[in-house]
């Protein structure tokens, strides 16, 4: 009862912040990059706490765009700084997703469907989190739906995290090296930045034949 009421407080908590952010029209900066970029300028020390906020609200409330911000982090605090604030704040916000589902939807989950949602999707807590880990690589698959989703299986806190925190390192940090050379103008490295982008996407294709191949053989 305390962690559906705490679940439900939180929701409501996040819906008046998105209707204040909607109203005040911060939602447009968000789109706005070089606004944005501008107003971290303007924060100085605190910069890296905002972009870190931006990261975990964007992850939370599924609409908000969260590149934008990855670029902003890139461009104000280069390759390295800017990947570590991009993963605090997504890794923040994959958390505060996973635990909204668990709280409000896992044992409604349960009731309903019992032992038969973990042996009908998954056998294991290690494949759900492979599941999860690979889902971090592939672009076009939402990044709030998976942490959301995650939360209504099985799978714990500590393999959410961890598939979460590694799933997302290599994007996190092209993102931040892309924005970082948007500052530079260097064409090239913003090419091949671009193509790595793209070929993450391969990362899970081979997986998928190497999980195949080991459980043939």
């Amino acid at each position: 009862m305390i962690k559906t009421l705490t679940g439900f407080l939180l929701v409501l908590s996040l819906a008046g912040l998105y209707l204040y952010l909607q109203q005040t029209g911060a939602f447009a900066v968000l789109f706005n990059q070089q606004t944005l970029q501008h107003i971290v300028n303007d924060y100085g020390q605190w910069g890296p706490f905002l972009i870190i906020i931006l990261m975990c609200i964007a992850i939370v409330m599924s609409p908000l765009p969260s590149a934008p911000i990855a670029l902003v982090s890139g461009a104000a605090f280069g390759h390295i700084w800017g990947t570590v604030y991009i993963l605090i704040g997504s890794l923040l916000g994959a958390v505060i997703a996973f635990s909204l589902a668990r709280m409000l939807g896992y044992e409604a989950m349960q009731k309903r469907f019992g032992d038969s949602i973990k042996i009908k999707w998954l056998q294991s807590e290690n494949q759900l989190m492979l599941v999860v880990g690979v889902s971090r690589l592939i672009p076009f698959i939402s990044f709030d739906i998976v942490s959301y989703a995650a939360g209504l299986t099985s799978l714990g806190y500590i393999k959410f995290t961890v598939a979460t925190l590694l799933g997302i390192i290599p994007a996190s940090f092209l993102l931040a090296h892309f924005g970082n050379e948007l500052v530079t103008s260097d064409l090239p490295n913003m090419v091949v930045t671009v193509l790595l982008l793209g070929g993450i996407t391969a990362i899970p294709i081979i997986i998928g034949v190497l999980v195949n191949k080991y459980r043939r053989g």
